[in-house]
């Protein structure tokens, strides 16, 4: 029994709010908090937007039942929507959209498969917490569709946004 060896501390990706830590620089640190960001999705084909909480973790209704592919061209005749991150942050004339970035999702509901890039939608997240914006992959109906969202949503946030931002949907 000498020869055991204690099991190993496992590193798991947190998502935390606030710092339960409280200055300990021991085990853990550097977990994310990820309470300033919420998914939107935006609908191409209906020119709808909406939060999607669930789609956090990848868990939306669009992606439930659906098996993601690795080519578009499995999902050839799927709808396109946009998974949109949106990180709120705060300056001294209160908070703002900070951080804004699209990532492509192709859902066909009846076939139950899609194509999406796991990759992009995490670097996009991070992009978004970074406060980056990067919307350019978007069409400008779609942008519309988004810069409305973010307005009707909530108007202060939108007023205190960057020129970038605007400029970068339209709007």
């Amino acid at each position: 029994m000498g020869n055991e060896q204690k099991p190993q501390q496992k590193m798991e990706f947190t998502i935390i709010k606030n710092d339960p830590l409280d200055g300990d620089k021991g085990f853990g640190v550097g977990s994310i908090s990820l309470e300033n960001v919420t998914p939107v999705i935006v609908d191409v084909e209906e020119q709808t937007a909406y939060i999607e909480i669930a789609a956090m973790h990848g868990r939306s209704k669009l992606e439930r039942s659906t098996k993601f592919l690795p080519t578009r061209e499995e999902s050839a005749n799927g709808k396109q929507y946009w998974l949109i991150w949106v990180t709120v942050e705060y300056k001294e004339e209160g908070p703002y959209y900070a951080g804004v970035t699209a990532c492509e999702m192709v859902v066909d509901l009846k076939k139950r498969r899609g194509y999406k890039n796991f990759a992009d939608h995490v670097n996009k997240m991070d992009h978004s917490m970074k406060g980056r914006i990067n919307v350019d992959e978007m069409d400008d109906t779609s942008k519309r569709v988004l810069a409305e969202f973010l307005e009707n949503h909530n108007k202060e946030l939108w007023d205190r946004s960057s020129d970038e931002l605007h400029e970068a949907l339209n709007a």
